[in-house]
């Protein structure tokens, strides 16, 4: 009997890696949805046996499909893949019915044991068998590629600075753009002209990629983070040098690490260094507008919940990087 799938991702790279993921002998029928709403008109008016999905998605969110699910009473087994590994995040996604959640890149006997375990999917000799409805066919942008992976790496960074505060990070869509070195301050989305921030940058190098990453920390972040960490005047000769150089090693080596194991780069990272503090971001990024060069940069807003603490995450990859990167796309999508 053939098993109806649903596989619910926004971006196109994660929907084949699920799809390509699945036992080879299973006997199915896939459809795609690209976003929420398409996910939960399908499981309205045709539904599925299984739903894959993933949390990490323009309203409604993952969360938000199976929020519905359980309100509407609609029938299906659902099956979370995401990069967002916190422990919370998954008692969250079990409360709401999920059976489990599977950490991206998916791997593919991880998948097999969860499957068999629900009594999804029973283990045969049987040979391969095609996959219908497969959308093989759409073509992968390098922006949306590196979305996807920093979505990944992104959940691995958020998970171990979770674990250090024993908080629950927000997860944002990480975005990705070709921008010019001199608009860098015009690019970040979150920036308020209003505020001070302090700036630390770290570079990394592997396998003809170079960049470098960036942390902005408003000034009033900083305060709160001293306090999280227990940071303070009888402990501390500089607190605030202490949270902007713990937050970078924390943040920058979990996700260049993240990053790299994807591309299958081990990068190489120089020593932090704090290029300035109590600014506005113009001033802060002063160095990189005088310089004229195309850069790719991903930026992620991370936002620790029910406290006042944000910070920004920039990663700018170099123009030879990006070749080098577009290579490797065409590597993997063959």
């Amino acid at each position: 009997m053939t098993t109806q799938i649903l596989i619910c991702d926004d971006s196109v790279f994660a929907r084949k890696q699920v799809a390509g993921a699945l036992p080879s002998h299973w006997d199915v029928d896939i459809q795609f949805a690209h976003n929420g709403i398409e996910a939960l008109n399908l499981l309205r008016h045709v539904g599925t046996d299984l739903l894959f999905i993933d949390i990490n998605m323009l309203e409604p969110d993952g969360y938000g499909v199976l929020t519905a699910i359980q309100t509407e009473k609609l029938q299906t087994v659902t099956v979370v893949m995401s990069g967002d590994i916190q422990h919370k995040a998954q008692q969250n996604l079990a409360s709401l019915g999920a059976i489990g959640l599977i950490k991206k890149p998916i791997d593919a006997s991880e998948l097999a044991c969860l499957l068999n375990e629900y009594g999804q999917y029973q283990p045969n000799d049987e040979p391969p068998l095609p996959i219908s409805n497969c959308d093989s066919a759409a073509p992968i942008s390098l922006s949306e590629y590196l979305q996807e992976m920093a979505n990944i790496a992104m959940g691995q960074a958020s998970n171990l600075l979770a674990q250090l505060l024993n908080v629950f990070i927000h997860q944002p869509i990480p975005k990705v753009a070709l921008i010019e070195r001199d608009d860098l301050d015009i690019a970040i989305g979150t920036m308020d002209n209003n505020t001070n921030y302090s700036l630390v940058a770290q570079g990394f190098v592997g396998a003809g990629v170079s960049g470098e990453a960036l942390l902005l920390f408003s000034d009033s972040s900083s305060e709160e983070m001293a306090k999280l960490l227990d940071y303070d005047d009888t402990n501390s000769s500089d607190p605030e040098m202490e949270v902007l150089l713990d937050m970078s090693n924390i943040l920058f080596g979990a996700f260049i690490k993240g990053l790299g194991e994807q591309l299958d780069i081990k990068f190489r990272l120089g020593q932090p260094s704090i290029l300035g503090k109590h600014q506005q971001v113009k001033n802060l990024l002063e160095h990189h507008n005088q310089q004229a060069e195309q850069l790719l940069c991903i930026e992620i807003p991370y936002e620790l919940e029910q406290q006042h603490i944000s910070c920004n995450l920039l990663v700018l990859l170099t123009a030879d990087s990006v070749k080098r990167l577009e290579q490797q796309l065409i590597y993997l999508t063959e």
